[in-house]
């Protein structure tokens, strides 16, 4: 009712430092709610998981895209698993510490290129896949500021992009603010992320966010910036 165009449902917290989730416990989380969703949703429904078993069973109650934050490489058979279902992938970057040794975005870009590769090879088509440079994942905030000012440095791996910025830490220690104060924040990080040509924001406010990215794209796209004369 708010606006958003897909409802994303995921049963483990992926914070960090939060607590593992097993599969049994996510399935009793996650299925009951896609089960009761999916008939109703206008719009997509997005299963947020690493798991092949969670994934498979979210899919065959219903939603259609699987969102694996890390980047079909935590479950061998998750690749796999999404392409038999003929659903949609998107693929995150993610690590466990914070440590780059060269240019951030081109090794970021190079991890998401060698998923994509996996994803091709399981028989996921091109027009399935998202990808997700994974601001706050891995990252310092440095490095989540820095991924913000280059998003457009992405689009030149040739498939739609999703940032999920919402209320993250890097925005709280900007400005020194707690999670419950992080709206204002939010929406830059959402305008910039609009305005450098990502497609998707995966946020908690909706009908804010709704507004701040119709209003950026309403800009961008009139005047050309997502044509490369003002992007970068």
């Amino acid at each position: 009712e708010e606006g958003a165009d897909i409802i994303d449902v995921g049963g483990e917290s992926t914070r960090p430092g939060a607590t593992p989730v097993d599969a049994e416990e996510e399935l009793a989380r996650v299925l009951p709610v896609v089960e009761a969703l999916a008939p109703r949703l206008p719009v997509p429904l997005s299963v947020d998981t690493y798991k092949a078993r969670v994934a498979r069973a979210a899919l065959a109650a219903g939603a259609t895209i699987v969102n694996d934050v890390w980047g079909l490489r935590a479950d061998p058979e998750m690749a796999a698993t999404v392409a038999s279902a003929g659903a949609a992938v998107i693929i995150m970057h993610n690590q466990r510490e914070p440590v780059y040794g060269g240019d951030l975005v081109a090794e970021i870009g190079s991890w998401l290129a060698e998923s994509v590769r996996t994803a091709k090879e399981a028989g996921i088509p091109d027009d399935a896949i998202v990808l997700d440079p994974g601001f706050g994942f891995g990252k310092t905030p440095e490095h989540n500021l820095e991924i913000t000012a280059r998003l457009w440095e992405f689009r030149r791996l040739g498939y739609p992009l999703l940032l999920g910025p919402s209320r993250k830490s890097t925005i709280g220690k900007v400005l020194d603010l707690p999670v419950d104060e992080r709206l204002e924040g939010t929406a830059a990080v959402v305008a910039l992320a609009v305005a450098q040509g990502v497609d998707i924001v995966r946020v908690h406010d909706v009908r804010a966010m709704v507004r701040v990215a119709r209003m950026t794209d309403a800009v961008v796209r009139r005047h050309g910036f997502l044509r490369g004369e003002g992007a970068g």
